[in-house]
């Protein structure tokens, strides 16, 4: 007789295994120093550990997605686990810079896949009145890599060498496979079938394009200041690299409470959330350049733009889903797949841009990039809040018709 896992069981596994691929996805902010020294790179080419990643989610995650479509899901897991172990295992073990990204590209590639799948099936395993705190459930192993794993992975790096960081992670992921193994049900749907034809039909709807576009401004505006927090912490604010891992950790405890919090706020009427969080984040940004070269001010002022970062997330997912829900509803999983490459092509705009300032030794200057991001982004969410308004009004009035 096949064992009965709970929802709960099943979350709690999900996030397990973000845990693992989250502690990854930012290592390289905590590294960043050391990873400039030992292999003689500047600290914009060294920016490239995180935009690159993030190229090989938004490229491989809708490609992946089409191709893993009709697998069974939890061997997909199980796939997608293992590809992640042999990405950190290369990274560790890089001569080269260039093996170094060719490592952090392979990792991204299990990372944007099992981002989009564990999306679904968080939103799939709940009520639907619950499904962004499902999402934020399975995104709190994200959120929990920034209050834990990244700082630990930064000290692991400060006292034994960045290599052993990356052996770190591969010890998350052994940790993150033998529980997808072990809880994971071995029948959980599948979605609709689909196919390249899928991802025109979903961009050819305004608004799903106008979610992907604000999904993109949104969530990167963090990333031309967070790519290059430890920097500013150091040489701007003053503090020590021992002090940055402690500090890493306050920012990830602030990120975890944001993300939870924006899961409530965003469980019923996510736009109108999501427009909020986003004015939030603008004035923490503001807040961070005010107060960039002022020793305590300034943490704090880093600490208020962690609790905003990831906030917007689980709505930004939930409501991806809702509208292909609605408008293209054979291509949920698909949306969902196109809206984590959207994510990470924030992080390549806003660590791309922030890169660019810091070679122009604009460091103190990189919120204003992230707050310009965001003022685009609440513009886009103000078409896009017209368009399901007047979207509305004409169901309504089809509805009195008929």
């Amino acid at each position: 007789m096949q064992r009965t896992i709970s929802s709960g069981w099943i979350l709690f596994s999900l996030a397990i295994s973000a845990f693992a691929i989250g502690s990854t996805e930012f290592i390289s902010v905590g590294l960043l120093p050391l990873l400039t020294q030992s292999f003689d790179i500047s600290l914009a080419q060294g920016g490239a550990t995180v935009s690159l990643y993030a190229a090989g989610i938004t490229v491989g995650t809708p490609i992946l997605a089409l191709v893993t479509n009709r697998w069974n899901r939890k061997k997909l897991l199980i796939a997608i686990m293992v590809t992640f172990l042999l990405g950190n295992l290369l990274a560790a073990a890089a001569p080269t810079f260039g093996i170094l990204l060719a490592g952090r590209v392979l990792a991204a590639l299990a990372h944007g896949i099992f981002m989009a799948i564990a999306s679904l099936i968080a939103a799939d395993v709940v009520a639907p009145e619950k499904r962004a705190s499902a999402i934020a459930v399975m995104f709190t192993g994200l959120t929990l890599a920034t209050v834990t794993g990244v700082p630990l992975g930064t000290f692991i790096g400060q006292t034994l060498g960045w290599r052993a960081s990356f052996v770190f992670l591969i010890l998350l992921g052994l940790i993150g496979l033998v529980t997808n193994l072990l809880v994971v049900p071995n029948d959980l749907p599948l979605p609709n079938p689909t196919s390249v034809k899928g991802i025109w039909r979903i961009l050819k709807q305004p608004q799903l394009l106008l979610i992907l576009i604000i999904t993109a401004l949104g969530y990167g505006a963090t990333f031309p200041v967070y790519t290059y927090l430890t920097p500013i912490l150091n040489q701007q604010m003053g503090w020590s690299t021992s002090a940055i891992v402690v500090i890493l950790i306050f920012y990830g405890v602030a990120v975890a409470i944001g993300n939870t919090l924006g899961g409530r706020f965003a469980n019923r009427q996510p736009l109108p959330a999501i427009m909020k969080m986003f004015a939030g984040l603008a004035i923490a940004l503001l807040l961070v350049r005010l107060t960039v070269n002022l020793h305590f001010w300034g943490l704090l002022a880093v600490v208020i733009m962690g609790l905003f970062a990831f906030m917007n997330v689980p709505g930004l997912q939930l409501y991806i889903v809702q509208l292909a829900e609605a408008y293209t509803p054979n291509e949920v999983s698909l949306a969902s797949a196109l809206n984590i490459s959207a994510f990470n092509i924030g992080i390549m705009l806003g660590s791309g841009l922030g890169g660019q300032a810091v070679a122009q030794g604009q460091l103190v200057n990189t919120p204003w990039l992230g707050i310009g991001m965001l003022v685009l982004g609440i513009g886009v969410a103000v078409i896009l809040q017209r368009l399901e308004q007047r979207q509305g009004q004409r169901d309504l009035a089809t509805k009195k018709v008929k």
